[in-house]
């Protein structure tokens, strides 16, 4: 085609000889909003699942609102409102509630103090117990990790016969005695820490001490006035290295009480008072120093029983602190409660160092791995979770029962499994390395409230809603 060629052509499409047809062109403009569509909506979805949206149902209902939106439709449960509220932040901008919130604050951004997290002084005794931590807990600490570097050394193919053997072990776990504790439910129990004994509290108010292996009443101590919620043992308790006449158990009550006992008296040796709330759970210091409380005023305390008064009147949890667990270094308490999260204090400081957030629901159960650095949680949301405050996340969830979880504990010395119980009336053993299931211990006709393993890893307690308590052992 030549010159000539070229300006005929223009000429008759000036003209309107000649037709041009876009349809092509508008086929492919409409493929590629098709595209850029459907990419958007990967976007946003993906943007869904990383939203992060209050797990308290009342918050949620309340930013609905705030966008004009329904709070409840019709057979909605709290999951479907929260993800309701995720769709709609990811189409409109999770900053439309930010907007909302910084207009009904009067000028916030003037105030020069925002953002500063403050540090009160503390009394001259908190001091003195943050001292006394630090020194106790580094050779403990130093001690630890020269233990884990040896275990590191020892070849796979002996690990793994250790794990067989263990699985053989658990897998044959069998009920070997079966007994009424109290005429109401059983809330508590622990092994002393000789394996000889059993300690129950009961919402009869009543805490017993029970012989083991064969289950027989040793003596009933009376002191409470109301439902007892946990009762533990001194951690010297029953050995050499503390008399009977010392204060050996500690109990918390519903009605805010907080009792100490010996083993030769069946009424409490000391109160520790300033309770005004319910004390759902205690835990004494891997030193025997030191008590941990836990309060449904939302928040948990910390009391040195050699200066004889509370060091530590710590906040953080915005609901009630149920339950706590003392790392075997005594470096780090971690704590759980019913707003759903676990936090994790330096003892040594004072500060917040880890957020366990990922429970959908309420922490009942909390405990630390003897390793030093796995943390265990049992929730409402029928899952254990498992942490790792080195990489400062969860490592992984166990899908562990069908109802809510009540108690997680490792096994001792070796934390080689971990035995959870549940409202499903059973306890069930995991083993730590792989979090597989090796046993399924089922019996009680109601839910199990609480579960313990013996110092010495020969027996499992569980306590139940039925008014009884039952002990487990190898069957070999």
């Amino acid at each position: 085609m030549n010159f000539d060629d070229n300006t005929a052509i223009a000429t008759a499409i000036k003209s309107g000889n000649i037709n041009i047809s876009t349809e092509y062109m508008s086929i492919e403009d409409h493929l590629d909003k098709e595209k850029q569509a459907s990419l958007d909506e990967l976007e946003r979805r993906k943007r869904v699942r990383l939203m992060n949206v209050s797990t308290d149902d009342a918050e949620v209902k309340k930013d609905l609102r705030t966008l004009g939106e329904p709070i409840c439709y019709f057979g909605e449960g709290p999951a479907d409102r929260r993800q309701r509220l995720k769709e709609l932040l990811s189409r409109l901008g999770p900053e439309v509630l930010r907007r909302d919130v910084y207009e009904a604050v009067e000028k916030p951004s003037q105030d020069k103090y925002q953002g500063v997290t403050w540090y009160h002084e503390g009394p001259e005794s908190l001091r003195i117990a943050r001292e006394w931590i630090a020194g106790y807990s580094i050779p403990r600490c130093r001690a630890r990790l020269d233990e884990a570097r040896q275990k590191r050394n020892i070849p796979d193919k002996i690990k793994i016969a250790q794990r067989q053997d263990l699985q053989k072990k658990m897998q044959v776990l069998t009920n070997q005695c079966s007994q009424v504790g109290d005429s109401r439910p059983i809330s508590y129990i622990q092994f002393s820490p000789n394996s000889q004994m059993l300690a129950t509290a009961s919402w009869s108010s009543l805490i017993k001490l029970w012989s083991v292996p064969d289950c027989t009443l040793i003596r009933t101590l009376k002191g409470h006035m109301n439902n007892v919620g946990a009762v533990v043992f001194h951690p010297h308790a029953t050995t050499s290295l503390m008399e009977d006449e010392a204060c050996c158990l500690a109990s918390c009550g519903a009605d805010g009480s907080v009792k100490l006992w010996n083993l030769v008296s069946d009424e409490p040796k000391a109160d520790v008072p300033g309770h005004n709330h319910r004390v759902s759970r205690i835990a004494y210091h891997p030193s025997g120093r030191f008590l941990g409380t836990c309060c449904y005023d939302s928040s948990w305390r910390l009391w040195d029983l050699e200066q004889e008064e509370e060091v530590l009147h710590q906040e953080g949890h915005s609901k009630a602190v149920h339950c706590m667990s003392f790392q075997v270094d005594g470096s780090l308490a971690v704590t759980g409660g019913l707003d759903s999260f676990g936090r994790l204090w330096d003892l040594r400081t004072g500060r917040c160092v880890m957020f366990l957030d990922g429970h959908l629901k309420s922490i009942y159960g909390i405990d630390f791995s003897p390793n030093g650095f796995h943390i265990a949680t049992a929730s409402e949301d029928h899952s254990t979770r498992i942490w790792d405050i080195r990489q400062r996340l969860s490592l992984y969830t166990i899908p562990a029962h069908t109802n809510l979880v009540s108690t997680c504990k490792f096994q001792p010395v070796d934390g080689n499994f971990i035995v959870t119980s549940s409202y499903d009336k059973t306890a069930k053993l995991w083993l730590s390395s792989t979090w597989q299931p090796l046993k399924t211990l089922s019996g009680h006709d109601g839910r199990v409230m609480c579960v313990d393993i013996s110092p010495d890893s020969q027996y499992i307690a569980t306590s139940s809603f039925d008014r009884t308590f039952k002990l487990w052992s190898p069957d070999l």
